[in-house]
């Protein structure tokens, strides 16, 4: 998952050279992991005198053991960051105190309209006491706070509650009561000297959640109108865990370990990665010890779309959030010859002053002696800058924008794939993607005539129909888990106009002198955000509410997605967000702590590892069983079918609490395809007082999927003709992963 403008992906791992003449290993073997010891001890500095003493033994130097140790977490959970052989890895893995060890990664960074489309326009009821008493933890790239989203003017001290800190540093002063507290992770491989944010993208994020109203807001003109955040009124928390080589391991969990015990009601998290093991992902890790503090973790679903599968941060207590395009979408003119005019994407603010330029491409402009291939790339190893000098360039293939604007180009036009044609980017010059039928139609005028002539204009709104599912967003079903369905719900994440940093320039190119406090990003890492202050929204209604009503309620209100493509649902899950109707949902299913101690039981997690996670000395016998299908509480139903002979079925078992007021009647409507056979018992449902709990059972029956490739969609609405209750239910073969 990342910034859909840039994606990268660093999987990289810190080396630390130690020097000691009475340890045996081979130092330069020694590379950043991370221990989870499950559940805070009852003070930090017995955490560190344990963490100490388990590297100690291990090393068997104390020295070593000194100097290897990275971080400490004890706040919020337990474990500590050091550099370890494999070897000293492995036997700290065979240790009865330690739950699990893992090798440091770098995960991915994964508005003027976003909150009118969504039915959240600047005049929605708010309970602004109660919203301004709500903080927010943002795990991110830090935050640019002269930004005018940041501005406190107006807002109180910070809420009572609060006990964290703000950290200052370089291009950091300090913060103010908007953002009222800041760290940076300096820790192995990460040096973050300060909170400042000098890449963009926490700052982006940190506004679609709460940034105040700022209006004429714009990109060079472009999206103009008032910009400003879910939850103008709530606070914001700043842990920078990020830089330009992505987001540590050691920083998420460090950040997650301050952010817990500091105060925060709601966790965004627009960051993301594979990890083999709940137990040996710090995001799945932090959430869920968030979680049994009552704080929700929200986070991007992955920018790996539209494969099936590619989802990320699936755990059943995060809010995973894909994206969606709104009615205003972006798109930049582009006109070959007389015949080609297109629309491609980018965010392109450029008037170039001729009509027509000349049109080269990346296999005609190469350098003489460079091997010509199959493509069209455009950098510097392959271009002749007398070749480029004042022309347009065609590229299929590498693409450095930096280095086409210091050989002279006037342009650029990308041959991009379908899954990144909704996600437009900022370039140093005049640049737009196009798509593989546009791209073989230039091929072919190249091809065919001598003086071939291009232009790109200026990036252009225009209407479309939506919401539908940006192709980048990744899709279920999560390949950890098939018991529930993800994502949960998606949001607002393409071409979103929120705050930016003069840390960076626009482009991130340094021979760009265009310096903004206002961009357009696209990503699933927007899309969280919008998920997030939704939360929030609902929260400063309801502060009493569990996470999982909150989540509830964002799941079983969400609106669903008209504009359909195959396998709909692992792309958008419940549906898009409708945040003014999750705060009077009706029911909401809810689920305990003992609710995800039971479904770790059912993935295979037990004895003293699980123990020490939960902190009881409960084990998964001394659960009671929920039973059912997925044996999980969940808003929505998944049957996943191991073969195409077998028949449907499968029962799920399900309990609602009642969230309105007075009594009411609730009737079981569902909608399903004619080869399926759904009962629900009882379908009526009566509710004399508040907090009230009915329970029922979904039966799903059908005949084998046979040759049927696709997913079987149905759904279950709870109505008393105010409230609508509507729960997914998905039917999929196994087979249909390996397309």
């Amino acid at each position: 998952m990342g910034l859909n403008i840039v994606i990268f992906s660093l999987f990289v791992s810190a080396t630390l050279l130690l020097v000691s003449s009475g340890h045996a290993a081979d130092d330069s073997e020694r590379k950043a992991y991370i221990v989870y010891m499950g559940d805070a001890l009852e003070s930090k500095s017995l955490a560190v005198e344990h963490h100490h003493s388990l590297l100690s033994e291990v090393t068997q130097d104390e020295e070593v053991a000194r100097q290897s140790i990275i971080h400490s977490y004890g706040k919020s959970f337990n474990g500590f960051a050091a550099y370890l052989t494999p070897d000293e890895a492995a036997r700290l893995q065979e240790n009865e105190n330690v739950v699990s060890v893992f090798p440091n990664s770098f995960r991915q960074l994964q508005t003027t309209r976003s909150w009118d489309f969504i039915d959240m326009p600047l005049s929605v009821k708010r309970n602004t006491q109660k919203e301004s008493d709500i903080i927010v933890g943002m795990l991110d790239s830090g935050i640019y706070i002269d930004a005018p989203s940041f501005d406190d003017k107006g807002f109180g001290p910070p809420p009572s509650k609060w006990k964290g800190v703000c950290q200052t540093g370089v291009n950091f002063t300090g913060c103010n009561n908007k953002v009222i507290g800041a760290r940076a992770y300096s820790m192995g491989s990460c040096k973050n000297e300060s909170a400042a944010d000098d890449v963009g993208h926490g700052s982006h994020t940190a506004s679609i959640v709460a940034g105040v109203p700022v209006q004429d807001a714009s990109f060079y003109g472009l999206g103009q109108g008032t910009a400003r955040g879910g939850v103008p009124s709530a606070r914001i928390a700043v842990y920078k865990v990020c830089d330009d080589s992505g987001c540590s391991d050691v920083a998420i969990l460090a950040a997650f370990d301050d952010a817990i015990d500091d105060g925060v009601d709601i966790i965004s998290m627009s960051v993301g990665g594979p990890a083999p093991d709940y137990f040996a992902d710090p995001i799945a890790i932090g959430s869920f010890h968030a979680m049994k503090k009552g704080i929700l973790t929200s986070c991007s679903a992955g920018n790996d779309g539209p494969q099936l599968s590619s989802l990320t941060n699936g755990a059943p207590w995060i809010l995973t959030v894909g994206a969606t395009a709104t009615d205003r979408v972006l798109r930049t003119p582009v006109h070959i010859g007389k015949n080609i005019k297109t629309l491609g994407v980018s965010f392109n603010t450029f008037n170039l002053e001729k009509k027509m330029y000349p049109l080269t491409s990346g296999l005609r402009a190469i350098k003489k002696g460079v091997e010509p291939n199959n493509f069209d790339t455009c950098d510097s190893t392959t271009l002749d800058e007398n070749k480029v000098k004042g022309k347009i360039l065609y590229c299929d293939g590498t693409f450095q924008h930096s280095t086409i604007k210091k050989m002279g180009a006037t342009g650029a036009i990308l041959r991009c794939g379908s899954s990144f044609f909704d996600a437009g980017s900022t370039y140093s010059l005049p640049v737009a993607c196009v798509v593989d039928e546009i791209g073989n139609r230039i091929e072919q005028y190249l091809n065919s005539t001598k003086d071939p002539q291009g232009v790109i204009l200026r990036t252009i709104p225009i209407n479309a129909t939506a919401p539908f599912v940006a192709a980048f967003s990744s899709r279920g079903p999560y390949y950890r888990s098939h018991s529930f369905l993800k994502p949960d719900i998606v949001a607002p994440g393409v071409a979103i106009l929120a705050a930016y940093t003069k840390l960076k320039s626009v482009s991130g190119s340094s021979l760009d002198d265009r310096f903004n406090v206002f961009k357009f990003l696209s990503g699933t890492s927007m899309s969280c955000p919008h998920a997030s202050a939704a939360a929030a929204y609902v929260k400063s209604f309801h502060p009493e509410w569990s996470t999982s009503a909150i989540k509830s309620a964002l799941m079983t209100t969400a609106s669903e997605i008209r504009v359909h493509d195959e396998n709909v649902e692992f792309a958008y899950g419940a549906g898009q967000i409708d945040p003014q109707r999750a705060v009077n949902p009706g029911l909401v299913y809810e689920l305990s702590k003992n609710d995800y101690i039971r479904f770790l039981c059912n993935e295979g997690y037990s004895g003293t590892r699980l123990r020490m996670v939960i902190g009881e000395h409960s084990n998964c016998s001394s659960i009671p069983k929920f039973g059912g299908q997925d044996d999980l509480n969940y808003p929505s139903m998944l049957i996943m079918q191991k073969d195409l002979v077998s028949t449907v079925s499968a029962v799920f078992n399900r309990t609602v609490t009642y969230v309105g007021n007075g009594t009411s009647t609730y009737q079981a409507f569902v909608k399903a395809p004619t080869s399926l056979k759904i009962k629900v018992s009882p379908d009526t449902l009566v509710f004399n007082e508040v907090n009230e709990k009915k329970s029922f059972t979904v039966e799903v029956n059908g005949p084998p999927l046979k040759h049927n490739s696709t997913l079987l969609s149905a759904s279950l609405e709870w109505t008393d003709s105010v409230h609508r209750v509507r729960s997914p239910i998905l039917v999929y073969p196994i087979s249909i992963l390996d397309q």
